[in-house]
Parts: C-alpha cells; sequence; structure tokens
C-alpha cells in the first residue's frame, strides 16, 4: 500500500473476535492504534488514535441495543472526515438507513458472518476510507424488500441494476457483475431515477443515499 498505513480503531466486545480482526488488520499492513470493547469516549479515542477509519460492532455494553449505531453517529458528527464501518449479526435496516442519512459517504454496514475473506473485507475498509459506501449485499435486499410496493414500475433489469446500485459499485462494475455494456447500464440507471422521481448523481454514495433516501420516503 503506498503512502502511510491506514490507522484503525477497533470497537467489538467479543475479544476472540477483536484479537482476529486485529490480526487481519496486520496481514493487510493497516496499523490498529486502538482496539476497545466499548464505545466510551469513542470520540476522544479515535481522535487520540489519529485514526483514519473506525469500525464499530451494533451492539455494544452496556445495554448491547444500538450503541454502536450511536457512537458512529457521533464520530460522524464530530470527525467528518473518518470513514466508518459498521458490523453486526444481523441485518438490521433501521440502523443501515440511519447511519447512510447522516453523511455523505464514507460509511459501511457489513455482516459479520459475511466478513471471511481478507481482501473483501480490507477492500471494504480501503472504499470507507476513500470516501466510497460499502453495504452487505442482505442488507440491499432488506432494505429493498422492506419497501416493495414503489419498486413496481422498475423492470426486472432495473431493480438488478438498483440492488448493486445501492451496494455503492460503479457502472462498470454493474456492467461485469450483469455481463451488460457500461451503456446499458447508464441507461437503466437513467430511467431509475426518472421512474423514483430522483435526481441522479455522478458520486456512487449519493447514488447510495438517493436509494436510501427514496426508501423511507411514504
Amino acid at each position: 500500500m503506498p503512502g502511510q498505513p491506514l490507522r484503525i480503531v477497533l470497537v467489538e466486545d467479543s475479544v476472540l473476535l477483536r484479537e482476529g480482526l486485529v490480526r487481519l488488520f496486520d496481514e493487510a499492513g493497516y496499523v490498529t492504534a486502538g482496539a476497545f470493547g466499548d464505545a466510551d469516549d469513542i470520540v476522544e479515542r479515535v481522535r487520540n488514535a489519529a485514526a483514519d477509519v473506525a469500525i464499530l460492532d451494533v451492539r455494544l455494553p452496556p445495554s448491547f441495543r444500538d450503541e454502536g449505531i450511536q457512537a458512529a453517529l457521533e464520530l460522524r458528527r464530530h470527525l467528518p472526515s473518518l470513514g466508518i464501518l459498521v458490523l453486526s449479526q444481523y441485518v438490521e435496516g433501521v440502523y443501515a438507513r440511519e447511519l447512510l442519512a447522516a453523511g455523505d459517504g464514507g460509511v459501511g454496514y457489513l455482516l459479520k458472518d459475511r466478513v471471511s475473506s481478507l481482501d473483501e473485507f480490507t477492500d471494504a475498509v480501503r472504499r470507507v476510507h476513500e470516501r466510497g459506501t460499502v453495504l452487505d449485499p442482505l442488507v440491499v435486499q432488506g432494505l429493498l424488500a422492506a419497501r416493495p410496493d414503489p419498486l413496481t414500475a422498475l423492470t426486472p433489469r432495473e431493480r438488478d441494476v438498483l440492488e448493486l446500485m445501492a451496494e455503492g459499485r460503479s457502472n462498470a462494475s454493474i456492467a461485469a457483475r450483469l455481463f451488460i455494456g457500461v451503456g446499458a447500464v447508464e441507461k437503466n440507471v437513467s430511467a431509475i431515477f426518472s421512474k423514483l422521481g430522483l435526481e441522479e448523481s455522478a458520486t456512487e454514495h449519493r447514488r447510495v443515499l438517493a436509494v436510501i433516501a427514496y426508501l423511507q420516503r411514504a
């Protein structure tokens, strides 16, 4: 990795998972600038660690409800340039929407049991650091399924493109996944925004936020 290695602050109450992730970061060439079991004084901890990315479990002590999401939102308010990646055991659409609606990229939401590939996970960390948006495909499916009625105007192909777009993928990446040309993807994206009444944006994270904002309507 060119330049200085990414500095990570990890907040995970499971000692085994925390230690495993620290080893993973070491293998990826990242620096674990802090590893904690709770989110107490999280802004001060992250600031003192000069972290580039914070990775947090959703459910943390003391109540194991939404402490991780609340900490992520607090970090976004005080340190808007920080990349934030949230890990969860379950698909919790409300938390994902809340996190995505709080900023303009640099966030991610992944499921713990699907973090099995070193390359994919470290790529997710890099993408949120670079102001991208990373969503687990199951989270995207859950968000789309939560409000199915407004999507009836979309064709099956447009729905496929919308799901991949909501994962934060570029037009080129969508084209590769669907085995179609980039021009065809662009036409589908334009049709999606037109049918949903959403203003098209050139950046990936704004595309995701547009999808989430639409799903929150009605």
